[in-house]
Protein backbone atom coordinates (compact mmCIF):
# COMPACT_ATOMS: atom_id res chain seq x y z
CA UNK A 1 0.00 0.00 0.00
CA UNK A 2 1.36 3.87 -0.95
CA UNK A 3 0.59 6.51 1.04
CA UNK A 4 -0.66 9.27 -1.09
CA UNK A 5 -2.33 13.21 -1.41
CA UNK A 6 -5.85 12.51 -2.82
CA UNK A 7 -7.15 15.99 -2.01
CA UNK A 8 -5.66 19.48 -2.02
CA UNK A 9 -7.76 23.17 -0.60
CA UNK A 10 -5.81 26.59 -0.04
CA UNK A 11 -7.57 29.58 1.66
CA UNK A 12 -6.07 33.05 0.67
CA UNK A 13 -7.27 36.08 2.75
CA UNK A 14 -8.96 39.04 0.46
CA UNK A 15 -6.82 41.95 2.22
CA UNK A 16 -3.98 42.99 0.42
CA UNK A 17 -0.84 44.73 1.71
CA UNK A 18 1.35 45.61 -0.61
CA UNK A 19 4.50 47.06 0.12
CA UNK A 20 3.63 51.02 -0.54
CA UNK A 21 1.61 50.12 2.66
CA UNK A 22 4.70 50.24 4.69
CA UNK A 23 5.95 53.97 3.83
CA UNK A 24 4.20 55.70 6.41
CA UNK A 25 5.58 53.12 9.25
CA UNK A 26 8.09 53.86 12.08
CA UNK A 27 10.25 51.28 11.76
CA UNK A 28 12.71 50.71 14.85
CA UNK A 29 16.54 48.82 14.91
CA UNK A 30 16.86 46.18 17.52
CA UNK A 31 18.36 49.26 19.80
CA UNK A 32 14.91 50.80 19.54
CA UNK A 33 16.29 53.20 17.43
CA UNK A 34 15.30 54.96 13.96
CA UNK A 35 16.96 54.00 10.88
CA UNK A 36 18.60 56.42 8.86
CA UNK A 37 17.32 55.12 5.49
CA UNK A 38 13.83 56.44 4.51
CA UNK A 39 11.05 53.47 4.90
CA UNK A 40 11.50 53.95 0.49
CA UNK A 41 15.15 52.41 0.74
CA UNK A 42 14.36 49.97 3.42
CA UNK A 43 11.35 48.61 1.07
CA UNK A 44 13.22 48.33 -2.00
CA UNK A 45 16.01 46.60 -0.35
CA UNK A 46 13.55 43.91 1.02
CA UNK A 47 11.50 43.53 -1.80
CA UNK A 48 14.60 43.03 -3.55
CA UNK A 49 16.02 40.06 -1.42
CA UNK A 50 12.77 38.47 -0.41
CA UNK A 51 11.10 38.86 -3.33
CA UNK A 52 7.69 39.70 -1.67
CA UNK A 53 5.44 43.03 -2.98
CA UNK A 54 2.61 42.07 -1.36
CA UNK A 55 1.34 39.91 1.69
CA UNK A 56 -2.34 38.53 2.26
CA UNK A 57 -3.97 39.42 5.45
CA UNK A 58 -7.39 37.71 7.28
CA UNK A 59 -10.07 39.58 7.78
CA UNK A 60 -10.88 40.97 11.31
CA UNK A 61 -13.81 38.09 12.18
CA UNK A 62 -11.54 35.46 10.72
CA UNK A 63 -9.38 33.41 12.90
CA UNK A 64 -6.90 30.48 11.93
CA UNK A 65 -9.10 27.92 12.52
CA UNK A 66 -11.42 29.47 10.23
CA UNK A 67 -9.09 29.71 7.28
CA UNK A 68 -7.79 25.98 8.16
CA UNK A 69 -11.33 25.05 7.91
CA UNK A 70 -12.24 26.91 4.22
CA UNK A 71 -8.91 25.27 3.33
CA UNK A 72 -10.02 21.47 4.55
CA UNK A 73 -13.25 21.86 3.06
CA UNK A 74 -11.52 22.79 -0.19
CA UNK A 75 -9.53 19.47 -0.03
CA UNK A 76 -12.35 16.93 1.42
CA UNK A 77 -14.36 18.16 -1.80
CA UNK A 78 -10.94 17.35 -4.30
CA UNK A 79 -10.43 14.10 -2.44
CA UNK A 80 -14.16 13.14 -3.01
CA UNK A 81 -14.75 11.30 0.40
CA UNK A 82 -17.40 11.81 3.68
CA UNK A 83 -15.57 13.61 5.72
CA UNK A 84 -17.03 11.61 8.68
CA UNK A 85 -14.58 8.83 7.58
CA UNK A 86 -11.70 10.79 8.53
CA UNK A 87 -9.54 9.26 10.90
CA UNK A 88 -6.93 11.97 12.35
CA UNK A 89 -7.49 16.00 11.54
CA UNK A 90 -3.79 17.18 12.32
CA UNK A 91 -3.40 20.80 12.11
CA UNK A 92 0.32 22.36 12.02
CA UNK A 93 0.59 26.28 12.94
CA UNK A 94 2.70 28.48 15.53
CA UNK A 95 0.59 30.88 17.46
CA UNK A 96 -3.01 29.31 17.51
CA UNK A 97 -6.09 31.57 17.35
CA UNK A 98 -5.40 35.31 17.19
CA UNK A 99 -8.23 37.41 17.47
CA UNK A 100 -7.71 40.59 15.64
CA UNK A 101 -6.47 42.89 18.31
CA UNK A 102 -5.90 40.53 20.89
CA UNK A 103 -2.10 40.46 22.46
CA UNK A 104 -3.23 36.72 23.59
CA UNK A 105 -2.55 33.53 21.37
CA UNK A 106 -5.44 30.95 21.61
CA UNK A 107 -5.02 27.35 21.65
CA UNK A 108 -7.31 26.29 24.18
CA UNK A 109 -9.03 23.66 22.56
CA UNK A 110 -6.48 23.21 19.83
CA UNK A 111 -7.03 24.75 16.38
CA UNK A 112 -7.93 21.19 14.91
CA UNK A 113 -10.78 20.53 18.09
CA UNK A 114 -11.93 24.37 16.38
CA UNK A 115 -11.60 23.03 12.73
CA UNK A 116 -13.69 19.81 13.55
CA UNK A 117 -16.43 21.68 15.21
CA UNK A 118 -16.49 24.09 11.87
CA UNK A 119 -16.80 21.42 9.06
CA UNK A 120 -19.37 19.67 11.67
CA UNK A 121 -17.52 16.37 11.66
CA UNK A 122 -19.73 14.43 14.14
CA UNK A 123 -17.42 11.00 14.21
CA UNK A 124 -16.00 11.03 17.86
CA UNK A 125 -13.31 8.58 16.19
CA UNK A 126 -12.03 11.31 14.08
CA UNK A 127 -9.11 12.44 16.44
CA UNK A 128 -8.07 16.22 16.03
CA UNK A 129 -5.07 17.50 17.47
CA UNK A 130 -2.31 20.32 16.73
CA UNK A 131 1.52 19.68 16.06
CA UNK A 132 4.31 23.13 16.57
CA UNK A 133 7.31 22.02 14.21
CA UNK A 134 7.59 25.96 12.96
CA UNK A 135 7.35 26.34 9.47
CA UNK A 136 7.77 22.81 8.32
CA UNK A 137 4.85 21.61 10.41
CA UNK A 138 2.79 20.60 7.22
CA UNK A 139 5.08 18.27 6.22
CA UNK A 140 5.93 17.07 9.77
CA UNK A 141 2.10 16.30 9.81
CA UNK A 142 1.95 14.46 6.41
CA UNK A 143 4.78 12.38 7.84
CA UNK A 144 2.99 11.47 10.97
CA UNK A 145 -0.65 10.53 8.65
CA UNK A 146 1.97 8.50 6.84
CA UNK A 147 2.82 6.58 10.02
CA UNK A 148 -0.53 6.33 11.22
CA UNK A 149 -1.79 4.66 7.93
CA UNK A 150 0.91 2.77 7.23
CA UNK A 151 0.56 1.37 10.97
CA UNK A 152 -3.01 0.61 10.01
CA UNK A 153 -4.22 3.20 12.61
CA UNK A 154 -5.87 5.43 10.23
CA UNK A 155 -7.05 5.57 6.85
CA UNK A 156 -8.14 8.81 6.05
CA UNK A 157 -6.23 11.52 7.40
CA UNK A 158 -6.39 15.43 6.99
CA UNK A 159 -3.07 17.53 7.56
CA UNK A 160 -3.78 21.36 7.67
CA UNK A 161 -0.87 24.16 7.71
CA UNK A 162 -2.81 27.54 9.09
CA UNK A 163 -1.48 30.91 9.78
CA UNK A 164 -2.40 34.22 10.64
CA UNK A 165 1.42 35.80 11.49
CA UNK A 166 -0.03 39.50 11.17
CA UNK A 167 -1.40 39.30 14.22
CA UNK A 168 2.04 38.71 15.62
CA UNK A 169 3.97 40.87 14.28
CA UNK A 170 5.89 43.99 16.26
CA UNK A 171 5.02 46.25 13.66
CA UNK A 172 8.33 48.29 14.26
CA UNK A 173 10.43 45.41 13.23
CA UNK A 174 10.64 45.61 9.36
CA UNK A 175 10.92 42.04 9.60
CA UNK A 176 7.26 42.32 10.05
CA UNK A 177 6.87 42.76 6.32
CA UNK A 178 7.70 39.18 5.73
CA UNK A 179 5.03 37.59 7.00
CA UNK A 180 1.54 36.74 5.93
CA UNK A 181 -1.77 34.70 6.42
CA UNK A 182 -3.29 31.76 4.57
CA UNK A 183 -4.07 28.14 5.32
CA UNK A 184 -3.22 24.58 2.91
CA UNK A 185 -4.68 21.50 3.44
CA UNK A 186 -4.41 17.82 2.54
CA UNK A 187 -6.49 14.78 2.47
CA UNK A 188 -4.10 11.86 2.79
CA UNK A 189 -4.70 8.61 2.23
CA UNK A 190 -3.61 4.77 1.71
CA UNK A 191 -3.89 3.73 -2.06
CA UNK A 192 -3.11 0.67 -4.71
CA UNK A 193 -2.10 3.56 -7.21
CA UNK A 194 1.49 4.00 -7.64
CA UNK A 195 4.12 6.63 -6.49
CA UNK A 196 3.01 8.45 -3.14
CA UNK A 197 5.76 9.04 -0.34
CA UNK A 198 8.27 7.56 -1.61
CA UNK A 199 10.83 9.17 1.69
CA UNK A 200 11.26 11.40 3.76
CA UNK A 201 13.68 13.13 6.24
CA UNK A 202 13.28 15.28 9.52
CA UNK A 203 15.96 16.86 11.80
CA UNK A 204 16.48 19.58 14.76
CA UNK A 205 19.19 21.26 15.48
CA UNK A 206 19.89 22.98 19.30
CA UNK A 207 23.64 21.93 20.03
CA UNK A 208 24.53 25.71 18.70
CA UNK A 209 22.16 27.80 20.25
CA UNK A 210 20.32 27.31 16.99
CA UNK A 211 16.53 27.15 19.18
CA UNK A 212 17.15 30.89 19.51
CA UNK A 213 17.31 32.42 15.84
CA UNK A 214 13.82 32.24 15.39
CA UNK A 215 11.94 33.10 18.72
CA UNK A 216 8.97 35.11 20.51
CA UNK A 217 10.62 38.13 21.97
CA UNK A 218 9.50 42.22 22.99
CA UNK A 219 9.02 44.44 20.58
CA UNK A 220 11.74 46.50 19.18
CA UNK A 221 9.71 49.83 20.77
CA UNK A 222 10.42 51.02 24.57
CA UNK A 223 8.61 50.43 27.09
CA UNK A 224 6.48 47.68 25.40
CA UNK A 225 6.88 44.58 27.00
CA UNK A 226 4.24 42.45 24.84
CA UNK A 227 6.19 39.70 22.89
CA UNK A 228 5.93 39.06 18.97
CA UNK A 229 7.65 36.24 16.18
CA UNK A 230 11.16 37.82 16.09
CA UNK A 231 13.75 35.91 14.24
CA UNK A 232 17.92 36.62 13.45
CA UNK A 233 17.43 37.18 9.55
CA UNK A 234 21.55 36.10 9.13
CA UNK A 235 21.40 33.10 11.26
CA UNK A 236 18.20 32.00 9.49
CA UNK A 237 19.89 32.47 6.03
CA UNK A 238 23.57 30.82 7.29
CA UNK A 239 21.81 27.95 8.52
CA UNK A 240 19.42 27.21 6.14
CA UNK A 241 21.79 27.41 3.00
CA UNK A 242 24.19 25.28 5.14
CA UNK A 243 22.04 22.22 6.19
CA UNK A 244 18.80 22.30 4.08
CA UNK A 245 20.66 21.22 0.80
CA UNK A 246 22.26 18.24 2.93
CA UNK A 247 18.56 16.91 4.25
CA UNK A 248 16.91 17.47 0.93
CA UNK A 249 19.64 15.10 -0.97
CA UNK A 250 19.33 12.40 2.22
CA UNK A 251 15.76 12.50 1.89
CA UNK A 252 15.93 12.29 -1.89
CA UNK A 253 18.88 9.80 -1.63
CA UNK A 254 16.45 7.26 0.42
CA UNK A 255 14.25 7.25 -2.23
CA UNK A 256 16.59 5.59 -4.82
CA UNK A 257 16.27 8.32 -7.65
CA UNK A 258 18.25 11.03 -8.53
CA UNK A 259 18.26 14.83 -8.65
CA UNK A 260 17.52 14.62 -12.63
CA UNK A 261 14.32 12.71 -11.69
CA UNK A 262 12.40 15.76 -9.79
CA UNK A 263 9.81 17.90 -12.17
CA UNK A 264 9.24 20.40 -9.28
CA UNK A 265 10.94 21.26 -5.72
CA UNK A 266 7.99 22.83 -3.25
CA UNK A 267 10.10 25.33 -0.90
CA UNK A 268 9.13 26.73 2.25
CA UNK A 269 8.32 30.48 1.23
CA UNK A 270 10.81 32.12 3.09
CA UNK A 271 12.81 34.22 1.09
CA UNK A 272 13.30 34.35 -2.72
CA UNK A 273 16.85 34.82 -2.68
CA UNK A 274 17.11 32.33 0.40
CA UNK A 275 15.20 29.49 -1.75
CA UNK A 276 17.10 30.06 -4.81
CA UNK A 277 20.49 29.62 -3.05
CA UNK A 278 18.57 26.64 -1.52
CA UNK A 279 18.16 25.14 -4.21
CA UNK A 280 21.10 26.17 -6.33
CA UNK A 281 23.30 24.06 -3.39
CA UNK A 282 21.04 21.12 -3.34
CA UNK A 283 21.79 20.51 -6.78
CA UNK A 284 25.20 21.11 -6.89
CA UNK A 285 25.08 18.14 -4.39
CA UNK A 286 24.77 16.58 -7.46
CA UNK A 287 26.96 18.62 -9.74
CA UNK A 288 24.15 19.58 -11.97
CA UNK A 289 23.06 22.59 -12.87
CA UNK A 290 19.30 23.60 -11.46
CA UNK A 291 16.70 23.13 -14.25
CA UNK A 292 14.87 25.19 -15.69
CA UNK A 293 11.01 25.75 -14.17
CA UNK A 294 11.56 22.99 -11.45
CA UNK A 295 10.82 25.94 -8.31
CA UNK A 296 7.62 27.28 -8.14
CA UNK A 297 6.92 30.22 -6.08
CA UNK A 298 3.98 32.48 -4.94
CA UNK A 299 6.22 34.35 -2.21
CA UNK A 300 5.81 37.20 -4.32
CA UNK A 301 1.88 37.84 -3.98
CA UNK A 302 1.41 36.06 -0.86
CA UNK A 303 4.42 36.42 1.59
CA UNK A 304 5.69 34.14 3.92
CA UNK A 305 2.71 32.61 5.97
CA UNK A 306 4.79 29.86 7.52
CA UNK A 307 3.18 26.39 7.48
CA UNK A 308 0.98 26.96 4.95
CA UNK A 309 3.42 28.05 2.05
CA UNK A 310 3.88 24.52 0.61
CA UNK A 311 0.28 22.88 0.89
CA UNK A 312 -0.74 26.44 -0.41
CA UNK A 313 1.47 25.98 -3.38
CA UNK A 314 1.23 22.61 -4.00
CA UNK A 315 -2.71 23.20 -4.33
CA UNK A 316 -2.20 26.28 -6.64
CA UNK A 317 0.22 24.36 -9.19
CA UNK A 318 -2.06 21.08 -9.12
CA UNK A 319 -4.69 23.45 -9.87
CA UNK A 320 -3.61 25.09 -12.48
CA UNK A 321 -3.10 28.20 -11.51
CA UNK A 322 0.66 29.16 -11.58
CA UNK A 323 1.77 29.83 -14.93
CA UNK A 324 4.85 27.22 -16.34
CA UNK A 325 3.98 25.17 -13.40
CA UNK A 326 2.36 21.90 -14.47
CA UNK A 327 1.78 18.06 -13.03
CA UNK A 328 0.74 15.19 -14.26
CA UNK A 329 0.43 11.44 -12.78
CA UNK A 330 4.19 9.83 -12.57
CA UNK A 331 5.60 12.97 -11.46
CA UNK A 332 8.05 13.32 -8.47
CA UNK A 333 8.68 16.11 -6.73
CA UNK A 334 10.35 17.11 -3.31
CA UNK A 335 8.88 19.08 -0.51
CA UNK A 336 11.16 21.00 2.49
CA UNK A 337 11.25 23.66 4.60
CA UNK A 338 13.23 24.59 7.39
CA UNK A 339 11.94 26.86 10.40
CA UNK A 340 12.08 27.47 14.57
CA UNK A 341 13.01 25.23 16.12
CA UNK A 342 15.37 24.65 14.06
CA UNK A 343 13.90 22.35 12.55
CA UNK A 344 14.37 20.65 8.62
CA UNK A 345 12.29 18.58 6.77
CA UNK A 346 11.76 17.00 3.77
CA UNK A 347 9.79 14.69 1.34
CA UNK A 348 9.97 13.03 -1.93
CA UNK A 349 6.58 12.78 -3.52
CA UNK A 350 5.48 10.82 -6.83
CA UNK A 351 1.94 12.24 -7.99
Amino acid sequence: MNIKITGTGSYIPSEVKKNSDFLNHTFLTNEGLPFEADNSEIIEKFSSITGIKERRYAGKNQNSSDLAAKAAAKAILSAKIDQENLDYIIVAHNFGDTAYGSKQSNSLPCVASKVKTILGIKNPKCVAYDILFGCPGWIEGVIQAKAFIKSGMAKKCLVIGTETLSRVVDVKDRDSMIFADGAGATVVEGSEDQGGILSHESVTYTDNNEVDILFFGKSYEKNNTDQFIKMQGRKVYEFALSLVPDAMKACLDQSGLESKDLKKIFIHQANEKMDKAIVKRFFRLYKDKVPVDVLPMNIEEHGNSSVATIPTLFDQVLRGEKENHTLVKGDVVLFASVGAGMNINAITYQI
